[in-house]
């Protein structure tokens, strides 16, 4: 990959095509993953996904909003060493209300139709990562780097 632009088709290709991403938060340096169903905004920008208010990382994030998260096209075979592609975002996670939690929330339930009821209950909050940097992965060892911040 020469350009963003290509770099932005690899993300877009694998963002619509992976369903689940593992966020990485931590409670006083000690890092904590859990897998989430997730969208992102056309642009790239944004990740969004959805937790209820009492979970773990809701309650890391409540103490530090830094995040990364991992998308990536394995497949558990062994040719996915040289073929999968892995991308890492890292930015800043927090809950989105009023008419921009229904943007976002539109995004993140044309992905997930079957999580609108737990996305719209009242103990549920959607959150919105805003990318600084995605990092990414290809045939092992490529790693390309995209900045989203001017």
């Amino acid at each position: 990959m020469k350009t963003s632009d290509e770099l932005r088709t690899v993300l877009s290709d694998l963002f619509k095509n992976q369903k689940l991403a593992v966020l990485a938060t931590h409670n006083h340096g000690q890092p904590y993953t859990s897998l989430v169903a997730f969208g992102a905004s056309e642009d790239l920008r944004y990740l969004a996904f959805a937790t209820t208010r009492s979970t773990r990382k809701f309650n890391n994030l409540s103490g530090d909003p830094r995040v990364s998260m991992l998308v990536d096209s394995r497949s558990n075979r062994v040719s996915d060493i040289r073929k999968a592609v892995a991308a890492t975002a890292t930015g800043r996670a927090e809950e989105v209300e009023s008419e921009e939690r229904e943007e976002l929330l539109r995004v993140y339930l044309s992905k997930h139709p079957h999580m609108e009821a737990f996305a719209r209950s009242p103990s549920c909050a959607l959150l919105r990562v805003e990318v600084e940097t995605y990092y990414v992965v290809r045939q092992f060892q490529k790693v390309f780097e995209l900045h989203m911040k001017p």
